[in-house]
Order: structure tokens, then C-alpha cells, then sequence
């Protein structure tokens, strides 16, 4: 039998993020259409960034994520104060984000190929991301939060509640695409985003069950009552 190998749960956080940052930027740079998820926040960097030159992608994420923790608390009808951290992660987040975008900028997406290579790179980064921020008991961001919270509330499977999530984000996409540029304006979304919408959940999950079958994730510190309380 096969020792498994240690990875403190603690470590997960930041290369999760890391892996998550720099699938977006790579996403956006192959122009298919960003993932379903950060698609609502680049529809609106998309639209302010065309009055205020500053606003960025990354700020555009935290922002919106800081309303999507103020619904889940309500949705839930309770409010932990981890919460907060989840909105630091999505600060952090935004921060990676903004910086991988300015690393990839130099690329040249010419040609269908490399566009796809592209597009592959940044799926398989972002849904790697997303499993080892399921691994980590510091708050994720909020995409990932509502997830992790929905399925430990009502017991639901984690592939099907992710990718129902993501539909109903691409769907907020799609709307605020139309509302901001006018009906029938895709603006940040295509048929990759449908795509992705679809087989995302399942990817997420197939990367998580091969971590646990090489890894294990004890926790280092006793840091998780805080953001469980």
C-alpha cells in the first residue's frame, strides 16, 4: 500500500489561488469566453472600465463577490464571521488576478490552435485551483464558499451542486451582458462558457478525488474553529 503524501491543509490556499488566477487571465487571453463563473464579473469590468480607466478585472471580482457573502448570509439565514476572510480571499484573489493578467499580457493569441491550447491550460488550472481551495479550511472565495456551504447544509453531491452553481452564473452573464450592452451583445461569454458550464462541476470533482488518493491534508495549526464558528 502506498503512503500517501502529507500536505498540510494550510498550504493548499495560496497555490489555489495561484492556480485559479492565472487559469482566469489564460482564459481570457485565448477569447473564447470567460468561465461561468468570473464571467459576471468581467461583463462588469467590461462596462466600467470603459468610464473609469483604473477599474479592473480583479476589482471587479471582489466587489461583486462581497454582495454574493451579504445574499449567502441571507440565503442561509445566518452569518459566520470566517465570512469576512471570505472576502479577504476574494481581495487576495483579485490582486493575483490583476497581476496574471499583466504576466500573460505579452502573449499572442494568434490562430485557432494556440487559442485552444490556451483556453485547455486555464480549465484544467481553474478547476485544479478549485479543489485544493476545497481542501483548506481557510474561507475560499466566494464562488467556492457557496458551494462548500450549500452541500455541507443540505448534504447535496458536490459535482452536481457546482455545476448547477455555474449555470446559474452563466445565466447572470448572459443577463448582464444584455442589460450593459444591449440584447444580444455577448459580451465575456460563448459557447466555451456554455461549455464549461457543463463539465466544470465534474473536472473540479475528478482533480478532488485524485488529490485524496494522494494526499492527505491533516491541518498544521488549529485555525479552522475560527472560520467554522
Amino acid at each position: 500500500m502506498n503512503k500517501k503524501i502529507i500536505i498540510y491543509s494550510e498550504l493548499t490556499y495560496l497555490p489555489g489561488l495561484l492556480f485559479l488566477a492565472l487559469g482566469t487571465a489564460l482564459t481570457e487571453k485565448a477569447a473564447f469566453g470567460m468561465s461561468m463563473v468570473v464571467a459576471p464579473a468581467y461583463v462588469v469590468y467590461q462596462f466600467v472600465s470603459r468610464s473609469i480607466s483604473w477599474f479592473t478585472f480583479g476589482m471587479a471580482e471582489y466587489m461583486l463577490q462581497a454582495v454574493l457573502i451579504v445574499l449567502l448570509s441571507l440565503v442561509l439565514r445566518k452569518f459566520r464571521p470566517g465570512y469576512l476572510f471570505s472576502f479577504v480571499t476574494a481581495v487576495i484573489y483579485g490582486l493575483l488576478l490583476d497581476l496574471m493578467m499583466k504576466l500573460t499580457g505579452p502573449l499572442t493569441a494568434s490562430g485557432l490552435a494556440v487559442r485552444m491550447v490556451l483556453f485547455g491550460c486555464g480549465l484544467v488550472l481553474c478547476a485544479l485551483g478549485v479543489a485544493l481551495l476545497f481542501h483548506t479550511y481557510i474561507q475560499p472565495e466566494a464562488y467556492e464558499l457557496i458551494v462548500k456551504e450549500v452541500v455541507a447544509r443540505y448534504g447535496f453531491a458536490l459535482a452536481r451542486t457546482k455545476t448547477v452553481y455555474d449555470c446559474l452564473s452563466c445565466a447572470a452573464a448572459i443577463l448582464l451582458s444584455f442589460l450593459f450592452f444591449g440584447f444580444g451583445t455577448f459580451v465575456g461569454v460563448g459557447p466555451v462558457t456554455i461549455f464549461c458550464a457543463a463539465v466544470n462541476g465534474r473536472l473540479i470533482n475528478r482533480f478532488s478525488v485524485l488529490l485524496e488518493k494522494m494526499c492527505e491534508f491533516p491541518d498544521r495549526f488549529n485555525g479552522k474553529h475560527f472560520f467554522t464558528s
